[in-house]
C-alpha cells in the first residue's frame, strides 16, 4: 500500500465498526437520533428552520456494507439544519482584495480536515455580509467540494472565521454538533465506499459537479457517540503514522526515480577516469594511439581530404578535473576527430534521393529511418554532408543541445540536416567508448560551460573541440564498452 491507500484502508476500517472495539454500556446511535430527530422538529415548528421535503427511507439495496447492531444509517440531509452552498460575486459586484474576509473556493478545501489558505481570496466585509451573506460560514460547518475535484471535506473552527465560501462548496450545517464528533463525520465521508457513492453521482459536464440533493441524500454510518470518539482518537493515533510513512515512500520513490540515471552516471564517471575495468600492462598505450591518428590526420590534410585547422590550446594542468591511469592521455576532441562538421540546410520533402536526419528523426538514441524526409542538394555537396557508420551526431540548438547520436548504420544514403554537428574520427578508436563519453558528467560539464544562453540554447563546434576527454589505449576502451554494455540492461530493468 502507498500512504494514501492505507490512509483509506483505515478510514474504511473505522466506518465498518472494526477499527475499536464496541462497548455495550454505549447509549445505541438510535437513541441519539431519535433525539435528533426531535430536536430539528422544535426548530421547525419555532422557525429557525425551514420544513423541507422529507427525504426517502434508506433501502437494503442502498447500504454497501453491514455495520454493528449499535450504529444506524442516516442521510447527511437528516442531521442537518441546512445543506447549501456558496455564493460567487458576479459581474462587477466585487473585486477580490489582498487581505479581509477570506473568500473560500474549491482548492482551499484540501482534504479530510485541512483548509489551505495560502492561496485564498479576500472580499470587503460589506460585501461578506450583503451580498454574500446567505453563504457566510459558522464555526463547525462541514465543507464538502461539489465542483472540480469532487468530495474534499473541511470542518470550519473557530480561528478560520470570518469566512465566506463560493458556490463550488456545500456547507453542511448539523442540527446540534454536540451530537457528533465532527472529525469522525468527516473521516465517514473521505472514506473510500462512502467517497465512491458520494461521486459516482456527480453531474457530468465541463466541470464535474455534485448537486445539493446528492450531497442532503449521502449516507453515512453513524456510531454511539462514546464510539465516535473512541474512533477519533484511533485514527489521531495513526494519522501521524501514515504521515511518516508518506514522507518516507516519497523519498523511496524520488529515490527509486532519481537512481537508475545516478547509477548510470556513476558507472560512466568510473569509465572515465579508468576505474570501471582493470589496466593491462600488455597494452600499448594511449600515448602511442595518438601519436598515431595525428599522423593520419596529417595524411588526410596533405592528401586534401579534410581541411587544415588553427591548432588547440595545449590542456593546461588547471583544466584536468581528475587522474587517469598512466596509460592513458588527455587529449582536446578537436585534435581527437578528422571533421566537425556543421549539417546541411535545406527545406524537408516528401520524396527524393537523399535522406535528411533532424533532431527530432532521432529518439532514444535511434534514427526513426521510415519518418526521415528527404531533401533537395547539389551533387557537388553530397559527399560533404554524407553520413557514414560510426559518424557522431551532436545536436548544437534547442532543446535538445548537447545530445549526441553514434551512427550505426546508414540503410540508404543520408545527409544531416543543419542544427546538427557530425563528429569523425579515426578507424583506430572506439565510437561506442567516444559515445559514452558524449553521456558522461564530464562532457555535460563542459558542454553548460561552452552554451550560449539564448531563447534557443546553443551550442557550437569551437566548444566541441576544445573539450579535453580521457583516452585510454583502444583494448582498454573495448573492455570499458563491454562492461558498460553488460551493465546497462541492469540499469533499465530498475526503470521498469
Amino acid at each position: 500500500m502507498n500512504a494514501q491507500q492505507l490512509k483509506n484502508s483505515i478510514l474504511q476500517l473505522a466506518v465498518q465498526g472494526k477499527l475499536v472495539p464496541q462497548d455495550k454500556n454505549d447509549e445505541p446511535a438510535s437513541v441519539l437520533l431519535e433525539r435528533i430527530k426531535a430536536e430539528k422538529q422544535a426548530l421547525i415548528k419555532a422557525g429557525k428552520i425551514k420544513k423541507e421535503k422529507p427525504l426517502a427511507p434508506i433501502t437494503e439495496e442502498e447500504i454497501p456494507f453491514d455495520i454493528p447492531d449499535s450504529w444506524e444509517w442516516i442521510r447527511i440531509g437528516n442531521i442537518s439544519s441546512m445543506v447549501t452552498k456558496g455564493t460567487t460575486p458576479r459581474g462587477g459586484n466585487v473585486s477580490y482584495l489582498e487581505s479581509g474576509i477570506g473568500f473560500l473556493r474549491a482548492e482551499n478545501v484540501a482534504g479530510l480536515d485541512r483548509l489551505d489558505t495560502a492561496k485564498m481570496n479576500y472580499i470587503d466585509e460589506d460585501t461578506h455580509n450583503g451580498f454574500l451573506k446567505r453563504s457566510v460560514l459558522e464555526e463547525n460547518d462541514i465543507l464538502i467540494t461539489i465542483a472540480g475535484t469532487l468530495g474534499r471535506t473541511a470542518i470550519v473552527r473557530k480561528e478560520n472565521l470570518p469566512l465566506n465560501a463560493n458556490q463550488a462548496i456545500s456547507i453542511v450545517r448539523l442540527i446540534n454538533t454536540d451530537y457528533f464528533d465532527l472529525f469522525y463525520l468527516i473521516c465517514a465521508i473521505n472514506s473510500p465506499i462512502i467517497q465512491k457513492m458520494l461521486t459516482l453521482q456527480k453531474k457530468i459536464t465541463a466541470i464535474p459537479n455534485l448537486t445539493l440533493e446528492i450531497v442532503s441524500d449521502c449516507l453515512i454510518p453513524i456510531p454511539p457517540l462514546s464510539e465516535q470518539k473512541r474512533i477519533v482518537a484511533k485514527i489521531e493515533e495513526l494519522l501521524p503514522y501514515i504521515e511518516k510513512y508518506d514522507e518516507a515512500e516519497t523519498k523511496l520513490t524520488e529515490l527509486n526515480t532519481k537512481f537508475p540515471d545516478a547509477l548510470k552516471k556513476s558507472i560512466l564517471q568510473e569509465a572515465v577516469q579508468g576505474k570501471l575495468v582493470p589496466q593491462n600492462p600488455d597494452d600499448e598505450p594511449a600515448s602511442v594511439l595518438l601519436e598515431h591518428i595525428k599522423a593520419e590526420k596529417q595524411k588526410l590534410i596533405k592528401e586534401g581530404k579534410i581541411k587544415k585547422e588553427k591548432p588547440l590550446a595545449p590542456i593546461a594542468e588547471d583544466e584536468i578535473p581528475f587522474e587517469i591511469p598512466e596509460s592513458w592521455e588527455w587529449c582536446r576532441w578537436g585534435d581527437l576527430s578528422q571533421s566537425i562538421q556543421y549539417g546541411y540546410n535545406a527545406p524537408a520533402k516528401q520524396s527524393g534521393r537523399i535522406k535528411m536526419v533532424r533532431i527530432s528523426d532521432i529518439q532514444d538514441n535511434t534514427v526513426l529511418w521510415d519518418s526521415v524526409p528527404y531533401c533537395d542538394i547539389d551533387e557537388s555537396d553530397i559527399e560533404t554532408y554524407l553520413l557514414q557508420a560510426n559518424d557522431i551526431l551532436f545536436a548544437r540548438t534547442g532543446g535538445t543541445v548537447g545530445k549526441s547520436y553514434l551512427v550505426k548504420e546508414v540503410p540508404e544514403q543520408a545527409i544531416y540536416a543543419g542544427y546538427l554537428i557530425r563528429t569523425r574520427y579515426s578507424n583506430s578508436l572506439c565510437p561506442e567508448y567516444l559515445k559514452f563519453f558524449m553521456e558522461s558528467t564530464l562532457y555535460w560539464t563542459q558542454l553548460r560551460n561552452g552554451t550560449i544562453a539564448t531563447a534557443q540554447p546553443n551550442c557550437n563546434g569551437k566548444t566541441l573541440s576544445n573539450m579535453i576527454l580521457p583516452v585510454p589505449p583502444l583494448e582498454e576502451q573495448k573492455r570499458i564498452v563491454a562492461k558498460i554494455e553488460e551493465l546497462m540492461p541492469f540499469i533499465g530493468n530498475l526503470t521498469k
